[in-house]
């Protein structure tokens, strides 16, 4: 999985040299690639500093949390000791039924914050459909699925995703049984409204997971059609790590007298993430760039960005041909091809995944090393969770970012 010394040397792109060659002074080979972007490149250099997870200190251990004790097993044998900030600050009102805007950085444990309340909460009634979750993207909303299986084992709680890019048939069997977590995407879960196989009146509670993704406006007619058809909603909760300021008569129609928990100023990136820029001039190749880098040792598990799913198959092929073990994901790639991608990477199979956007949110991948942005983010909420991929949950990571 890793490759020999390159042409430019390792030492160049290693820890302590890590802000020494932010221009390649090479003979050109070709024009650099992607087009310029508009935000400022001095915003995406930053040295990381304490974790701010790190430095909280939770007021109670897990094993003292006021959740059913089988929760409390359950999360005791997934090596959880004491609760994430986000975890214990929204607690007590997801568990007392009150809406909730959580915001909080990449990696602090967002997902967990809302299903060990609500799961707590259905082990007192657990009539059937009661609690829908939306993800903006595929692999989130089979995440959250798996997160759900693992807390509530034994606690005969069931939950059923559904996603797109998967057999709808297979789908309207699922909903013949009783389940009491539906988690999915915006699609698919409209399609089933629209086809009578999903009662939007079963549902007392909503989660926005990422909710400044899905209220944009790519997903906000199906996320108006899910909210409008739970006539008996009586519990929102929206979680996210960045906001949108725009969207702020949205959220009040969304919420009544909600707790709000903001564990970030703003839209801040984490702060365990060491963060820097790679000048490419005109006439230089950006592959040869990436492909040098990829030769160091410590890009062990590395995560590159691009803009568009043509120019993630086209970084993925040059990978591949230069002896890289490299995969891709994007919205053109089916849902088989997808998760396979994604267990391989992983699973330290291949030593580099290439991603759009779709890889941006939410997913936990242990250990990545290195986010790279091949091409500038459009804006800094898609640079802030692209990078929080690495970093995750204390651990420190890099993220480099290449500026035309």
């Amino acid at each position: 999985m890793k490759r020999s010394e390159s042409p430019v040397k390792r030492a160049q792109w290693g820890q302590s040299n890590f802000r020494k060659k932010l221009s390649l002074n090479r003979k050109p080979t070709g024009r650099a690639n992607g087009r310029p972007g508009t935000i400022n490149p001095m915003a995406f250099v930053r040295k990381a500093t304490e974790n701010s997870e790190d430095s909280y200190i939770a007021s109670r251990d897990i094993k003292n949390l006021p959740v059913h004790r089988s929760i409390i097993a359950n999360l005791l044998n997934k090596g959880y000791q004491t609760p994430t900030e986000i975890q214990d600050r929204t607690l007590e009102a997801i568990l007392e039924g009150k809406d909730l805007m959580g915001l909080a950085q990449t990696g602090t444990g967002k997902t967990a914050a809302f299903l060990v309340p609500l799961i707590n909460n259905l082990l007192n009634n657990k009539a059937a459909f009661q609690v829908l979750v939306v993800a903006p993207t595929r692999e989130l909303a089979m995440q959250t699925d798996s997160e759900f299986q693992k807390i509530a084992r034994g606690l005969n709680l069931f939950s059923i995703s559904l996603i797109g890019g998967t057999s709808v048939n297979m789908d309207l069997r699922k909903l013949r049984r009783p389940c009491h977590f539906v988690i999915g995407t915006p699609g698919r879960l409209t399609d089933m409204v629209r086809q009578g196989a999903l009662d939007l009146n079963n549902f007392t509670t909503i989660v926005l997971d990422e909710f400044d993704r899905l209220l944009d406006m790519g997903f906000s007619q199906d996320i108006n059609q899910l909210v409008d058809g739970m006539s008996n909603r009586q519990q929102t909760i929206l979680f996210s790590a960045t906001e949108d300021k725009s969207q702020k008569q949205l959220l009040n129609k969304l919420l009544d007298s909600p707790v709000e928990i903001r564990i970030l100023k703003g839209n801040a990136s984490p702060g365990s993430i060491d963060q820097d820029i790679v000048s490419v001039k005109n006439g230089e190749n950006k592959m040869d760039v990436l492909l040098s880098m990829l030769g160091d040792k410590t890009f062990e598990k590395v995560l590159v960005f691009a803009e568009t799913k043509r120019w993630v198959s086209r970084i993925c092929r040059d990978l591949r041909r230069a002896g890289i073990k490299a995969d891709e994901i994007h919205g053109n790639k089916s849902q088989n091809y997808r998760i396979n991608a994604l267990n391989s990477f992983k699973k330290m199979k291949i030593q580099v995944l290439v991603a759009t956007d779709v890889a941006a949110r939410g997913l936990d991948i242990s250990q990545v090393s290195h986010v790279i942005n091949y091409q500038q983010p459009r804006n800094m909420d898609s640079y802030i969770h692209r990078i929080g991929r690495t970093g995750r949950a204390g651990r420190s990571g890099k993220a480099i970012t290449f500026i035309n």
